[in-house]
This record gives C-alpha cells, sequence and structure tokens, in this order.
C-alpha cells in the first residue's frame, strides 16, 4: 500500500484496524501484544466483539483468515452493509468448514450487494433472480507460479519488493 501510493507507512498502517481472538488492536493492550501486532494498534477505546467493532471502526472491508469459521455473523455482514453500498467480505480460511461465513450468508445478509471472495471455493448463488459468482482469493494462485519462477530464476532469497513484484 505505501510502495503503491508513496505514502509513508505509518499512514497506510492508521487505514488498517486489525482483531484478534481478545479484540480490536488497541495502545491499551500494547504491554500485552505480540511484537508483530504493536505497530498495527491504534489509540482508540478497547472493542472485544467483531459486531462492536464493525459499528465502531465502520470498515469497507473486512478481511478474515483467523481459520475460526461463522465470525462473520449475519450482525457483522448487515452492519458492513449499512455502511457500504458494496460491503467487501473476504472469508479467506480454509477449509470451507472454517470460512467466516459462506457466500450465501454475504450475499443474503446484504441483499446481493457484497464483494465476496473465499479462500475455498462455493458454487454460485441465485439471490432474487441474479447469479452471483463468488470469487476465490486464496493462495493457490500466487505461490505455485511465484514458486515456479523462484526456481526457474535460482533466487536464494526472497525480499519484500519480489513479493510485491508478484502480488502485482
Amino acid at each position: 500500500m505505501s510502495k503503491q501510493t508513496g505514502s509513508p507507512i505509518e499512514d497506510c498502517r492508521r487505514r488498517i484496524w486489525l482483531v484478534d481472538s481478545k479484540g480490536l488492536i488497541v495502545e491499551s493492550r500494547f504491554e500485552n501484544l505480540q511484537a508483530f501486532k504493536k505497530p498495527w494498534a491504534h489509540e482508540h477505546e478497547f472493542v472485544k466483539d467483531l459486531p462492536e467493532v464493525v459499528k465502531a471502526i465502520k470498515p469497507t472491508v473486512l478481511i478474515g483468515s483467523s481459520g475460526v469459521g461463522r465470525t462473520f455473523t449475519q450482525e457483522v455482514v448487515e452492519t458492513m452493509a449499512s455502511l457500504n453500498e458494496k460491503p467487501i467480505i473476504l472469508a479467506l480460511s480454509n477449509p470451507t468448514s472454517q470460512s467466516e461465513c459462506t457466500a450465501e450468508e454475504a450475499y443474503a445478509w446484504s441483499e446481493g450487494r457484497a464483494i465476496f471472495a473465499s479462500g475455498s471455493p462455493f458454487d454460485p448463488v441465485e439471490y432474487e433472480g441474479k447469479t452471483l459468482v463468488p470469487g476465490q482469493a486464496n493462495n493457490a494462485y500466487i505461490f505455485p507460479g511465484f514458486g515456479l519462477g523462484l526456481i526457474i530464476s535460482g533466487a536464494i532469497r526472497v525480499h519484500d519488493d519480489l513479493l510485491l513484484a508478484a502480488c502485482e
């Protein structure tokens, strides 16, 4: 994000909010946070539950990657839909049983407006006479090509710039 926009990394971090198993990553939790979480701690009151975090932060995108299924509840998705014309719901955890929500749930709870992608394949969903096709956004698309490129090039180390180029 910083490289693409030319913005300082600190400005970019201010736009990204993280939630872990204990709640929102905030400065009041700083002493007990793992080192890799500390740069993401915001000055904000602590909020424990995801539905309340969504109401407080008003995100445009939800990215689930915890491996804890069903965390994007009806309340969470409906709140996202009330805040965004096209809420982006990325339920990336695998296997499908651990997905944060299903495509059908995301579409139903957002009145068919969600932009949905998952880490596992979901079948198309019929919603009010329209066929909505969920996207799949997982490592199956990047890692095989990236791995092959590393083997072919004989690279010994993978630097951040290499990963960024592959993602682009």
